[in-house]
C-alpha cells in the first residue's frame, strides 16, 4: 500500500492523530483510539490496527492480549487531514476492553446514563492485569 499520503496528515503537537474505529458492514462506530505515525505505518503495513495510549504512554495492537483483532478493509482521512477513519472487520466479537462490542454502549438520557448493550466477554477472564 502507497503511504506517502501519511506525511500530509496534520498530527497533533504531541505527534499524534485520532482515529475512529468502525464496522465495515454495518457502519457502527466501534471505538476511538490515538494513534502516531509508527502505530499507523504498522497498521498499513499488517493490515491490523495499532495505536498509541496515552493513558498508558505505550504503544499497542489491538487484541494483542485478548486476541480481538481488527482487520483493516479501507482507511479514509477528514477534509483537513487531521483524523482518521478506519473501517474493520473487528475479530472476536468485542472492540472494547470492557468485553463489550464497542466502546460506546452507555447512552446519556434525561434520566442519567442508560447501558444498552451488554458485555460479550468477561475482561477479568481475558486481561492478565
Amino acid at each position: 500500500m502507497d503511504t506517502g499520503w501519511v506525511d500530509s496528515l496534520k498530527f497533533d503537537p504531541n505527534g499524534l492523530v485520532p482515529a475512529i474505529i468502525q464496522d465495515h458492514r454495518d457502519g457502527e462506530v466501534l471505538m476511538v483510539a490515538w494513534m502516531n505515525r509508527d502505530s499507523l505505518l504498522d497498521t498499513l503495513r499488517t493490515g491490523k490496527t495499532h495505536f498509541w495510549s496515552r493513558s498508558r504512554g505505550k504503544y499497542w495492537m489491538k487484541g494483542e492480549e485478548s486476541g480481538n483483532v481488527q482487520n483493516v478493509r479501507s482507511v479514509y482521512f477528514d477534509c483537513d487531514r487531521d483524523v482518521l477513519l478506519f473501517k474493520v472487520e473487528q475479530v472476536g466479537g468485542a472492540a472494547c476492553h470492557t468485553g463489550h462490542r464497542s466502546c460506546f454502549f452507555t447512552e446519556a438520557t434525561g434520566e442519567g446514563p442508560r447501558e444498552t448493550a451488554a458485555p460479550v466477554f468477561d475482561p477479568a477472564k481475558v486481561y492478565k492485569r
